[in-house]
């Protein structure tokens, strides 16, 4: 059996894009590791975060639509994005969502406890604190190390067809399940991140596309020869597949499985370092060949945005 190490990344739909910035940047402390634009709308940026190299797991993905119809979350998405945080990091991130007065929840879900809440443009946001992963190296502003996102903990995913959509997650992908509990089934990949799926086992109403809705989701494949292997096995499985597609910093394939969700599969290489240094990630836009053509043109309809600390109650 095929068996995906998990999450490679998360894409979604958000407003303007230095709302954008300042939330995920800002607030949560992410990298901004790649500034560049949607391949198939090159007046639309497309924004990457994670950790301090872009690694795969880490990485969620936006494109901003300033003034683009609200969407709805809904079977066929990712209901709750999750994020990992280091065991004992809940106290600093409480304390900061409180001098940033960004409400939050405390929920219970599987013997763990999250902090949810919702970025600018309405998705779902939620921490996790967990041993496995790897420590994030980025610092920025007062998120240090210590108590940086990991990467990502796994999602929530929402569909209207739940026993197909958990037959391909254990049987296609290669997740074990692993419990249920109330309306919720848990899957686990072998990765050490972005490896909890929890599936709502009831239907749930259509979502519709638009702003604070994630687009997909996308799973890992270790290599270019590793993911035309998915290719064959997906297909050979009733799906439609994609041809792939060079998205420059990984090769992509997709389908949409049973329950609606957009499915993709990524792979790990090249990454993001491949067009700027490792030190210069997401400093200045980068273009695919196809575009650098159009740079001024397009410099001129991106709006501007930078990076910058978001300051709470009692900072200056």
């Amino acid at each position: 059996m095929k068996k995906t190490e998990g999450i490679h990344h998360i894409t979604a739909i958000v407003g303007h894009p230095q709302e954008n910035v300042d939330f995920y940047a800002g607030v949560l402390g992410l990298r901004l590791v790649k500034k560049t634009v949607n391949f198939d709308d090159p007046g639309t940026y497309h924004l990457y975060f994670g950790d301090e190299e872009g690694s795969p797991g880490t990485i969620i993905t936006f494109f901003p639509w300033p003034g683009a119809q609200k969407g709805q979350i809904g079977a066929g998405q990712v209901g709750v994005t999750t994020y990992v945080v280091p065991l004992g990091a809940f106290s600093f991130w409480e304390k900061r969502f409180k001098q940033l007065d960004i409400s939050y929840e405390t929920v219970e879900r599987f013997g763990e406890t999250f902090l949810t809440l919702e970025d600018p443009h309405g998705l779902l946001i939620e921490l996790v604190e967990r041993d496995e992963g790897k420590q994030n190296k980025w610092t920025f502003g007062e998120v240090t190390p210590d108590v940086a996102i990991k990467g990502f903990g796994g999602a929530v995913l929402l569909t209207s067809q739940p026993e197909q959509t958990m037959q391909l997650l254990e049987e296609s992908m290669g997740l074990e399940r692993v419990g249920a509990e109330e309306d919720y089934v848990r899957f686990r990949s072998f990765g050490d991140i972005g490896n909890v799926i929890d599936v709502k086992a009831t239907p749930v109403a259509r979502g519709r596309m638009g702003v604070g809705v994630v687009h997909h989701i996308a799973w890992r494949a270790t290599d270019d020869q590793d993911q035309l292997d998915w290719q064959r096995h997906i297909a050979q499985r009733g799906y439609q597949v994609t041809p792939v597609q060079d998205r420059n910093y990984f090769n992509a394939i997709y389908f949409r499985e049973t329950g609606g969700i957009l499915f993709e599969i990524a792979t790990d290489p090249p990454g993001f370092a491949h067009d700027e240094s490792v030190e210069t990630l997401g400093e200045a836009l980068k273009l695919p060949p196809q575009y650098e053509s159009q740079r001024d043109q397009i410099e001129q309809l991106v709006l501007p945005i930078e990076v910058r600390e978001i300051k709470g109650k009692g900072n200056s």
